[in-house]
């Protein structure tokens, strides 16, 4: 594979059918299994599972707790695996950690009621499951479901059923939470019986975090009286093992070195590709669209040839980031590996439920360059496990606080957004953090997570072709070290000064200052400025654009909405009359939600409707992909019908 760390102009990528999950029950490649799925799992030496039946592989692995996890970017899965580990270090619990793509729910109705069952639920877009849940979802969905020994609904088949429930949603979106709601719900008409509240974390208040850690502690307090539970002091239990492997050259062929599985290392990666076997796409095209030295927007058009993918309008490409090397090299330093970077390590799972979370044997390095979330948020409870280490009573003194004091951690980490290695800097008065044990820090640090982006281009134009239009993110904040970099688009941003003849490109080094899409100037923001006048001049009097730049008159802003209201009567004509497709690219939290109440107003007056009938009208658009919302930094509304469109 070429090593992306040389920035070679490639990217690990995915084609995601944006709309489909529902209906596709997840499978977006449209193959039955996934046959580099147990890859990871191969290549550290342990067989893949040939069980589905939860209470089988419980029985055998000796466990009474399960926590089942629905995720879509590895917020869920981590918060799985934390509950996992929390559950036995401080209870007993002999936990385990399963994905819900793993396992069959009809046999539910024999779980055994010495045992509990923990749900960690991700709700994905307008109040859809994950894609590894989407199976789970739909069984319990059914009116007419039906489980292992016969019973109905009726007959209240789960009544043994003990299980803890935490749902992880955003109040932008109209149905917040939806997915553990829903669950919850449907297991206790069922008879299961619900241990504690069912917690929900809110990302768009920006609160996830400590919603977590504020639901989990009652919760523990009524497990541990309906187990008959006893807490002990917290220990670390590893279950994980890194092995240092001096005898292993870092360039040997069987090192890996950022590739995905053994098919990449070995230069015979095949489709079809998928989230475990992504396509190593070269970059066709890359240029700047903004007009201003001082911000970046990139519009990138990646090479799908050979792929096997296909795509169509809504859906998204999923890319890969890679770590910048100067976060890299702090992370090293803070915990004294620098000196070691290079040295190959194994990682081996200590029990059977456990899952090694890249493939071994490789490097220090690479693991951080590729495969850890090491510039992500810092997560209070992590950081709380790491006091043990500290490299001194000051240290140890600093953490203890971090970890206990929601407002002092908020002050000190999360409101100047500092990474861990900044975080224990501070703490430690940038002493190394040598103690603390690798395994420790592979599983406590999330999984690097593909970014999704909306694609930009039309399949009728471009087939073999997948444009993106992204904004470069990097905020000077006040008390940070740092200047907060977005991982992918600095990323990509490198990719593009390579492309473009810079031997040694490093947007990290650099500092833009980032204005949010409601202040738009036409002399800077106008992207694809050139292309929606060829359009025009292509289309003539059929197609109109019409702009808001909300800078350009000092006197009165401007926004897309009072344009909308504007061309009221021509918009529900071409809705109405014409079956328009209407199309948003805005921030969630703002734009979008502005743009979609002066639709509803806009169709409750020119239909003479109710406001209420509207929104129905709205929905129904929504569910129909009539009207199609992508929340990105640009911001852009379209009506089209045929050869005729407004935007």
């Amino acid at each position: 594979m070429a090593q992306l760390d040389t920035l070679d102009v490639v990217v690990l990528v995915v084609v995601l059918l944006g709309t489909a999950a529902y209906f596709t029950k997840g499978r977006y490649w449209a193959v039955a299994k996934d046959p580099y799925v147990g890859s990871y799992v191969h290549a550290n030496g342990l067989k893949a599972k040939k069980t589905r039946n939860i209470i089988q592989k419980m029985d055998e692995s000796g466990k009474n707790c399960v926590i089942f996890y629905g995720s879509q970017t590895g917020t869920a899965e981590d918060y799985a695996s934390r509950l996992a580990k929390e559950g036995s270090s401080r209870f007993g619990l002999k936990t385990m950690a399963a994905d819900l793509e793993d396992y069959d729910y009809d046999n539910l109705d024999t779980f055994p009621e010495d045992k509990v069952a923990f749900f960690v639920l991700a709700t994905y877009g307008e109040g859809e499951p994950t894609d590894n849940a989407v199976e789970f979802y739909e069984f319990f969905s059914n009116e007419d479901v039906s489980f292992s020994q016969g019973a109905t609904k009726d007959d209240k088949p789960l009544s043994n059923l003990k299980f803890v429930a935490f749902g992880l949603g955003n109040n932008t979106y109209e149905h917040y939470n939806s997915m553990v709601r829903r669950i919850d719900t449907k297991l206790g008409v069922l008879g299961a019986i619900r241990v504690g509240e069912a917690g929900e974390g809110d990302d768009g208040a920006g609160t996830m975090e400590e919603d977590f850690l504020a639901w989990k502690e009652p919760m523990w307090a009524a497990l541990t009286t309906v187990m008959h539970l006893e807490e002990r002091e917290a220990v670390y239990e590893p279950v994980l093992e890194v092995r240092e492997r001096p005898d292993l050259d870092p360039i040997a062929s069987e090192v890996y070195l950022g590739e995905p599985n053994k098919h990449h290392l070995e230069g015979t990666s095949k489709g079809p590709y998928n989230a475990h076997n992504p396509f190593i796409a070269p970059i066709s095209e890359s240029r700047e669209l903004f007009t201003v030295g001082d911000r970046n927007c990139l519009h990138m058009e990646i090479d799908i040839s050979g792929s096997g993918f296909s795509y169509q309008t809504g859906d998204h490409i999923a890319i890969w980031p890679t770590n910048a090397g100067k976060f890299v090299d702090q992370f090293l330093a803070t915990f004294g590996l620098t000196a070691k970077r290079h040295m190959v390590i194994d990682v081996k799972a200590l029990e059977s439920t456990a899952k090694v979370p890249f493939p071994t044997p490789t490097t220090y390095d690479a693991a951080l360059r590729y495969h850890l979330e090491i510039c992500g948020p810092v997560s209070r409870q992590f950081v709380s496990t790491l006091a043990l280490y500290a490299p001194d009573e000051a240290a140890k003194k600093e953490i203890t606080r971090l970890g206990g004091d929601k407002d002092y951690f908020h002050e000190k980490v999360s409101s100047r957004y500092l990474n861990i290695s900044q975080t224990l800097n501070m703490a430690g008065n940038s002493q190394a953090w040598s103690t603390v044990p690798f395994s420790l820090l592979i599983e406590g640090i999330h999984k690097i997570q593909p970014r999704y982006y909306s694609i930009s281009s039309s399949s009728l134009a471009q087939k073999q072709k997948v444009a993106i239009t992204a904004a470069v993110e990097s905020l000077r904040i006040p008390g940070s070290p740092d200047a907060l970099k977005g991982v992918t688009t600095n990323y990509l941003l490198a990719l593009k000064q390579k492309q473009h003849g810079d031997p040694n490109p490093d947007p990290h080094g650099l500092t833009y200052a980032i204005t949010g899409p409601r202040n738009k100037k036409r002399t800077e923001d106008f992207i694809y400025q050139d292309d929606w006048e060829k359009f025009g001049e292509a289309l003539g009097p059929s197609f109109k654009i019409i702009t808001a730049f909300s800078r350009e008159d000092p006197h009165r802003k401007v926004y897309v909405q009072h344009l909308l209201r504007e061309h009221a009567q021509e918009v529900n004509e071409m809705l109405e009359k014409h079956r328009a497709y209407f199309y948003v690219c805005g921030d969630a939290a703002n734009m979008a939600r502005d743009v979609n109440s002066t639709l509803v107003q806009i169709i409750a007056q020119q239909r003479s409707v109710s406001e209420a009938k509207a929104e129905d009208i709205v929905k129904a658009m929504r569910a129909s992909s009539q009207y199609q919302v992508r929340f990105e930094t640009a911001v852009f509304v379209c009506a089209l019908a045929g050869s005729r469109g407004i935007c």
